[in-house]
């Protein structure tokens, strides 16, 4: 009895999850609709609710969105916009912290986890995974003898909180694994394992990391 509920629940657990966070999102995006007059909303023009229009109506704002910034007109608009929003104090804070995070996450020419590393943290001999963010800016780096690399360390199985740490570059090494495969490998706390490469071992970034590991 115990092996045929564990089967069951092997089968019912992620679908169980993936099914509540689709209908979180979908009633999430459903609340989109509120923009709309009163008139014109579904309950008002067919007398009942549909489900997933507000996602249809997000993707469409999305897309005009685009649509309007790719243009040269957009783009002055986004400008004044942004000017407008820099002239309030603290909006000005948040706003520019956030949208340089969002521009370098989500820009394809940004290097933001776009590697999964290998790091010695939070003391030494012991590893744990991590993903590039990048080099420390200058004013910190003037500070730090060799070359580093700024890293963020996730927690598990939430990924969305960690630490944000700076490390030698001879201490840190480059993992044959996407980062999907490093996320999974993370949220499951280890137990779903990436596929074997052909690689026997990860490549370090450097061959100072072999005279590091060795002192």
């Amino acid at each position: 009895m115990r092996r045929y509920l564990i089967a069951g629940l092997l089968v019912w657990v992620p679908l169980g999850i993936t099914i509540w966070v689709l209908v979180f999102l979908v009633t999430t995006l459903d609340r989109t609709l509120l923009l709309l007059p009163e008139g014109a909303r579904p309950e008002a023009v067919l007398g009942f609710h549909v489900p997933g229009l507000g996602v249809v109506l997000s993707l469409g704002i999305l897309l005009l969105t685009g649509v309007i910034a790719a243009n040269f007109f957009g783009a002055r608009l986004i400008l004044f916009w942004e000017a407008l929003l820099g002239r309030i104090p603290f909006v000005k804070s948040i706003y520019s912290s956030v949208k340089q995070v969002s521009d370098t996450l989500l820009s394809d020419s940004g290097n933001a986890f776009r590697k999964a590393l290998l790091v010695e943290f939070p003391y030494p001999g012991s590893w744990t995974i991590a993903f590039l963010t990048g080099t420390p800016g200058a004013s910190v780096a003037v500070h730090m003898e060799g070359e580093h690399v700024s890293v963020y360390v996730p927690t598990t199985p939430n990924p969305t909180s960690g630490y944000f740490v700076m490390l030698p570059r001879s201490r840190v090494h480059e993992l044959d694994m996407t980062v999907d495969e490093a996320l999974k490998y993370i949220i499951s706390m280890g137990v779903v394992a990436p596929r074997s490469r052909t690689v026997a071992e990860p490549p370090a970034l450097g061959a100072q990391a072999t005279r590091a590991l060795r002192n």
